[in-house]
């Protein structure tokens, strides 16, 4: 947990320098993108929730989404992690979201991804969705590995926007 709070520790510094907050939604990562975010002193300055989807019930009750086959799409996919970072920021009117969407094993999901693929997705002013393939079936493993990846590819964004900015 100490590797994925030292990461978070590199994003809540931008978003306390910037003013500017996050929300979380995800999945496969069971809350550990919200917990690393939430590890640090003065996360309140930075931090407005976050959703633990892991089921279409709690996709449907927390980001109030429907169905999403009757939208076209499936989970684990880039385009759902879009859709879930980008409603969460919507839903907690907050100007970042980061959403994480996989199958942590030790087997795969129901959609033939294998154990170890994940798609987080960063929503903001800049938009940006990565697919992440570990090959484990290590299901503590890849909830660690998709958490670094999130808070790293969140970090990226952020740094990448700085600059641009600068």
């Amino acid at each position: 947990m100490q590797e994925l709070i030292a990461r978070a520790d590199k994003v809540a510094r931008l978003l306390k320098q910037r003013g500017e907050t996050i929300a979380v939604a995800e999945s496969s990562t069971g809350g550990l993108i919200a917990a690393a975010l939430l590890a640090l002193p003065g996360a309140s300055a930075y931090f407005l929730g976050g959703a633990v989807v892991y089921t279409q019930v709690a996709r449907r009750a927390l980001l109030n989404l429907p169905d999403i086959s009757t939208l076209g799409m499936r989970a684990s996919t880039q385009p759902y992690a879009l859709l879930l970072a980008q409603t969460a920021r919507q839903r907690f009117s907050a100007v970042w979201a980061v959403a994480e969407s996989g199958a942590t094993g030790p087997a795969g999901n129901r959609y033939g991804d294998p154990a170890g693929h994940s798609c987080i997705a960063v929503a903001g002013r800049t938009e940006r969705a990565i697919t992440l393939e570990t090959g484990s079936g290590d299901r503590v493993g890849n909830m660690h590995a998709f958490t670094a990846a999130a808070l790293d590819l969140l970090l990226d964004v952020l740094a990448a926007e700085a600059g641009a900015s600068a």
